[in-house]
């Protein structure tokens, strides 16, 4: 069966040629820029925004399509080409302009793309806009403006320079380039293999770039986690490279491997990161309702607290704001530092994991070590909202005596582990985390959310099965 077109606070994305077609995304464009129009004065200065894209090949006749609707709204396009999502928010405040467009479908496979959108802040839309938005979209309501009065697409290629000058500004580049690492880096033939291989350049890093041209054609499944990457795993260990780096395909998430070529997993990018910033002083971090302890670990050891947000960049990056944190991000490899923007950026977790390796003289192996772990499990299921509410309900009911998170989804804290039962905002299942203080643990509940999906899931379940997913933890 098709899937449906999935519009949420996250932006569009869908099946190109299937639900996502040019007509779609140039509407789509239209609702953005009546919007822009709508809602803001800039006091006569004519309406702009940066659009980047990632390298699919459906990326530029969607970048083509959304341009259109903007121009016919009277909206200006700067056409950044291929470039991380980072890289248009940046681009965009230094343009001063009115907001941004992303395409890409980040982790997802080949088939599928979508449509980001940024506000003049360089940070997505918050819900009620975001709604504004999708009503406009679904109600046709366009503002469209006279020939004389069209929007023209100009081009720029600056958008690899100022971001690697942005993010240098973090680091000591001499201290860095002194140690001479062998990086290998997979870029998964994405956005983000030209600009980190001149990244690392700047860094004096001898680098071994794999799947580093930006061809779309994703030489494994895109999304960087530990099955998807032992390519890369055996490359280190051949090249006795000091580290891998692995990206996604607009390069806003980061995944490491050691110097032993291990996969340490993406949660560890923002402890690793979270370790240089508290090295420097202690303050806040923020980090949505899936990510790992260790970042709350961490932040204790320097006496600082860690803040938790509904999943989402922009959740994290306004509570980032708001407290003036230091660091902040997601454990999906996710890294915000507000010093370069309110986004996810793998550009800054490599030079913060750099910068730590620099200063402590210590390889990714010990500082994995010395931050310690849990053991953590990712699984997604489909699942439609009134199953997935089901759960939800039927886990309350059987650990009525741990913390509960109702803020997105469900998270329920218990002394030795949590678990986060989800609805994806970019996909149609529910994505289910659980992390424990050890493997047996961990075990026993993800076995109790297994007993709870099936139930539900399957309506014909035994009795010994539907009591197995109403029995308490012990029974």
């Amino acid at each position: 069966m098709a899937e449906s077109l999935i519009i949420s606070v996250s932006g569009m994305r869908g099946v190109v040629g299937e639900n996502l077609t040019p007509i779609v995304a140039a509407e789509y464009g239209c609702a953005f820029g009546t919007f822009l129009r709508s809602s803001i004065d800039t006091g006569g200065r004519p309406f702009t925004v940066c659009i980047g894209r990632d390298s699919r090949v459906s990326g530029s006749m969607l970048l083509s399509a959304v341009a259109a609707g903007l121009c016919a709204i009277g909206v200006s396009a700067v056409d950044l080409g291929v470039v991380p999502t980072p890289s248009v928010g940046i681009m965009l405040r230094r343009f001063r302009c009115q907001g941004g467009v992303i395409i890409t479908a980040s982790h997802n496979p080949l088939p599928y793309n979508g449509i980001k959108l940024l506000l003049g802040n360089g940070m997505a839309p918050p819900i009620a806009m975001a709604n504004e938005i999708r009503r406009i979209f679904w109600d046709r309501h366009f503002h469209f403006v006279d020939s004389s009065h069209c929007g023209k697409v100009t081009g720029n290629s600056d958008a690899y320079r100022v971001h690697i000058e942005q993010v240098l500004r973090l680091v000591n580049v001499e201290q860095i380039a002194a140690r001479r690492y062998k990086v290998v880096l997979d870029s998964v033939n994405g956005a983000g293999g030209d600009v980190t291989k001149a990244l690392l350049a700047e860094l004096g890093c001898e680098v071994v770039a794999i799947n580093d041209e930006p061809t779309g054609l994703f030489a494994h499944e895109p999304e960087p986690t530990a099955e998807n990457l032992t390519g890369l795993c055996w490359r280190v260990k051949q090249e006795h490279a000091d580290l891998g780096l692995a990206q996604d395909p607009d390069a806003d998430r980061l995944a490491i491997v050691d110097e032993q070529g291990a996969y340490i997993g993406e949660e560890y990018t923002l402890a690793l990161a979270a370790l240089q910033a508290f090295s420097k002083g202690t303050g806040t971090a923020v980090a949505n309702l899936s990510t790992s302890r260790m970042l709350d670990d961490v932040a204790r050891r320097a006496g600082g607290s860690v803040i938790r947000t509904p999943v989402g960049e922009a959740h994290v990056a306004n509570a980032m704001i708001e407290h003036g944190a230091l660091i902040g991000g997601e454990g999906n490899g996710g890294v915000i530092d507000l010093r370069v923007g309110p986004i996810r950026d793998s550009l800054v977790g490599i030079v913060l994991i750099l910068q730590l390796m620099a200063e402590t003289g210590k390889t990714i192996s010990q500082l994995v070590q010395e931050i310690g772990g849990y053991s953590m499990h990712k699984d997604k299921f489909r699942a439609d909202a009134q199953q997935a509410r089901q759960i939800q309900e039927m886990a309350v009911a059987r650990f009525d005596n741990a913390a509960m998170n109702v803020s997105d989804g469900l998270r329920l804290d218990f002394p030795d582990g949590w678990m986060h039962l989800r609805t994806s905002n970019t996909e149609p299942v529910m994505r289910v985390i659980v992390e424990a203080r050890d493997e047996p643990t961990a075990r026993r509940y993800l076995q109790a959310v297994a007993d709870i999906r099936r139930a539900v899931l399957q309506p014909a379940a035994t009795p010994d099965e539907r009591a197995r997913a109403n029995a308490k933890p012990g029974e």
